[in-house]
C-alpha cells in the first residue's frame, strides 16, 4: 500500500490561517478568533481527499522540529521569519497532529528533510505530498495539491538539477542569497548543457567564481539549499551529513 508522506507544516499553517476570523465590535475595537474544530476539519478534509486523487494508501505526517542543522552552516538561515506572527492555532494543531496521527518530529530536522529521508530510504512505495518547491530537489514521486492533478516522478538528475537551480537563485523566503544577480532564467541557461550531476555542480561553481566568490561560499549555499536524502543522514547518531559534491 502506498504511503502518503504529508508535509504537515504546510497543512497546519494553512488550516490555522483559514480558521482565523476577524470581528469588529464597534468603537474601533477588533479581535481575531478561531475555532479549533474548524481548523481540525480543514486538516481532516485534506487528508481524506488524498486517496480520492492518489488511490489507495495511508497517511504519515511530518513536522519540523526545534533547532535547525542549517543554522550551524548559515546562522542567518530563516532569521527573517523570527518576528513574523504565526496563526494562533498553529501550535494547537501541531500537538493535535502528534497525539491523533503520530506526526513525526525529529529535533534539528525540518519536515522537508524528514520527507526527503523517508522517501529515499523506505521500502514501501511513497508519494510526497507538499506544496513546497524545495521538495522538487528529491528523487521521488510527488504530489502538489495546489498544482498537480496526479502524482509525478522526479528523477535523480532532475532532482539534482533543481538543487543547483536553488543554489544559484537562492531563496528569499528562507533567507539565503544564492549567487548574486542570478535569477531563474539565467540559471536555466547556465545549466542547460549539463548532462550529469557532476556537470551541474561544475557549472554552478564556475558561476560563483565568475562573481569573485569562493568555493566555500558556493558550497554553503548548496548545503542549505539541499533537502536531505537518506545518504545524507546518519540513522545511528541522528545527525545530518552536509552535502558535498561527488
Amino acid at each position: 500500500m502506498t504511503k502518503f508522506l504529508v508535509d504537515a507544516d504546510i497543512v497546519a499553517f494553512k488550516a490555522a490561517t483559514a480558521a482565523e476570523q476577524p470581528t469588529n465590535w464597534g468603537d474601533g475595537l477588533w479581535t481575531l478568533h478561531a475555532y479549533e474544530q474548524d481548523a481540525m476539519e480543514y486538516c481532516l478534509n485534506y487528508f481524506a481527499n488524498l486517496p480520492k486523487i492518489l488511490g489507495e494508501g495511508y497517511t504519515s505526517l511530518y513536522l519540523t522540529g526545534k533547532k535547525n542543522w542549517r543554522k550551524e552552516i548559515l546562522p542567518s538561515y530563516k532569521a527573517n521569519r523570527d518576528d513574523k506572527r504565526k496563526p494562533m492555532l498553529l501550535q494547537f494543531l501541531r500537538n493535535w497532529m502528534q497525539s491523533q496521527f503520530n506526526a513525526i518530529i525529529i529535533e534539528g530536522l525540518e519536515a522537508d528533510d524528514l520527507l526527503g529521508i523517508t522517501a529515499t530510504s523506505s521500502r514501501e512505495e511513497c508519494i510526497i505530498v507538499s506544496e513546497d518547491k524545495d521538495l522538487n530537489t528529491i528523487p521521488c514521486k510527488i504530489f502538489n495539491p495546489a498544482k498537480d492533478t496526479k502524482a509525478r516522478t522526479i528523477t535523480e538528475f532532475e532532482a539534482d538539477y533543481n538543487h543547483m537551480m536553488q543554489t544559484l537563485c537562492g531563496d528569499a523566503s528562507d533567507n539565503y542569497s544564492g549567487c548574486p544577480s542570478i535569477g531563474p532564467k539565467t540559471a536555466e541557461k547556465i545549466l542547460a548543457d549539463c548532462e550529469t550531476s557532476a556537470d551541474l555542480w561544475d557549472a554552478t561553481l564556475a558561476t560563483f567564481k565568475k562573481k569573485k566568490l569562493s568555493e566555500e561560499v558556493a558550497l554553503i549555499q548548496a548545503q542549505v539549499a539541499r533537502i536531505c536524502r537518506a545518504s545524507e543522514y546518519n540513522f545511528e547518531t541522528k545527525e545530518v551529513i552536509p552535502w558535498t559534491p561527488k
